[in-house]
């Protein structure tokens, strides 16, 4: 139902200064006479978020709120997805999908504090991020108004969107005017570009497309190896320097890009319905994958570890469907937080035109035993013969199915 003046009177727009959310938030002022509250993160997109503020103020706002929530996005979102090795459709690393709860906290929690009775956002009626942002909003306040105008205004074409910004003195930028050739969204974790001439999957993406990393062919023709230290599951260390959640992904970012790491061409599942091509460039993120899963060969248990594979999936979807605040995700995290208590410990990893190998780990928590696995004498570590009764019993069922099939 499209929203009216009686329906609202203050607003959270979640605002990035772009040309899209200064409509949006001009929308909301002339259409429905609401008072906006602006709210933009400072996720490490890499942009200066000082003209937001000036086109907030420009655009007669009085309460503008600009909030660097790096290390909350890491720390409370970011780790606790990849101590699951989530993957969405066995590529995705979910750098978008994971920004939208924390996005949506914040809005929520900036209308309770100025009594706001709705929030907005600029996502699109085709794609996941509307759900995203109001799953998280509905959860953390049932009773919250959301404003999408992607799915209320009557504007057709982005000329429509561009005669109403000149008509109401928002700035369009000479580059604005034309069509965009794909559109992006950045944050610490990733960025993703998609649309336009990414929408043919069958055809490359043409080079300027890549913000994020050099490619393979450019990188180095000398490794770069490093360590990363972990403690319960997180990353906590770079070559022995201790760092906050943020900064150590961001370092790892730099050595991602410098090493041609974490080039995505994906055609995904949406929520919706539909398939979508995106470009992704997740460098650091890439990393921290091959590197948990090292740590973890050694410290976890294999019926955890396969329990862990098994849930992943799962846990992946409902990030991507926009269920983070949901009961069955916080179940699924309680239990994978649960097996990183003893994964612990250092992995040293190679980094070299696009790879990332791992060299070594280590760990006091380790589970791997010299003892049990060597070719040598094991000075009766582990009796060979116990191996026939093993497989013998392993084998009962099968004997008995195949005596009955006449096998």
């Amino acid at each position: 139902m499209t929203p009216t003046k009686r329906d609202v009177k203050k607003v959270v727009l979640a605002y990035s200064g772009g040309l899209d959310t200064s409509i949006i938030l001009k929308w909301l002022q002339t259409e429905l006479g609401a008072e906006v509250v602006t709210f933009t993160a400072d996720l490490g997109q890499g942009e200066e978020l000082t003209p937001a503020r000036e086109k907030a103020e420009r655009a007669g706002v009085k309460d503008i709120r600009i909030v660097d929530v790096r290390e909350e996005f890491c720390r409370d979102f970011v780790f606790p997805m990849f101590r699951a090795n989530a993957v969405y459709e066995g590529t995705y690393l979910l750098g978008t999908s994971i920004a939208r709860p924390l996005i949506s906290k914040h809005l929520v929690d900036i209308a309770r504090e100025t009594g706001a009775d709705a929030i907005a956002h600029g996502a699109t009626g085709k794609g996941n991020d509307q759900v995203r942002f109001e799953l998280s909003a509905y959860a953390l306040n049932p009773d919250i108004k959301v404003i999408a105008p992607w799915r209320d205004w009557k504007f057709k074409s982005r000329t429509d969107l561009i005669d109403f910004a000149e008509k109401n003195q928002i700035l369009v930028t000479k580059d604005k005017r034309g069509e965009a050739p794909f559109s992006v969204d950045a944050n610490l974790l990733h960025s993703s570009s998609e649309g336009k001439v990414l929408e043919d999957p069958a055809e490359t993406p043409p080079p300027y497309v890549f913000m994020r990393t050099l490619s393979p062919e450019e990188a180095p023709d000398t490794p770069t190896v490093i360590t990363i230290g972990f403690s319960k599951g997180d990353p906590v260390s770079i070559d022995g320097q201790g760092m906050k959640p943020h900064e150590l992904l961001a370092a790892l970012n730099d050595l991602g890009r410098d090493n041609g790491i974490g080039r995505l061409d994906l055609v995904e599942n949406r929520f919706v319905g539909m398939k979508s091509r995106g470009i992704y460039e997740t460098p650091g993120g890439t990393i921290l994958l091959v590197a948990h899963r090292a740590i973890e060969s050694i410290t976890l248990d294999r019926g955890a570890a396969h329990l862990k594979d098994e849930l992943m999936p799962r846990y992946a979807e409902l990030i991507y469907n926009g269920f983070w605040f949901s009961p069955e995700r916080e179940m699924l995290q309680a239990a994978i937080d649960l097996s990183q208590r003893q994964v612990e410990g250092e992995v040293r990893l190679k980094l070299y035109k696009g790879n990332v190998i791992v060299e070594g780990r280590s760990s006091e928590k380790s589970l791997y035993s010299d003892a049990l696995v060597t070719f040598e004498d094991d000075h009766g570590a582990y009796d060979q013969k116990d191996a026939a009764g093993f497989i013998k019993l392993n084998a009962l069922r099968l004997r008995t199915l195949a005596k009955r099939d006449g096998r």
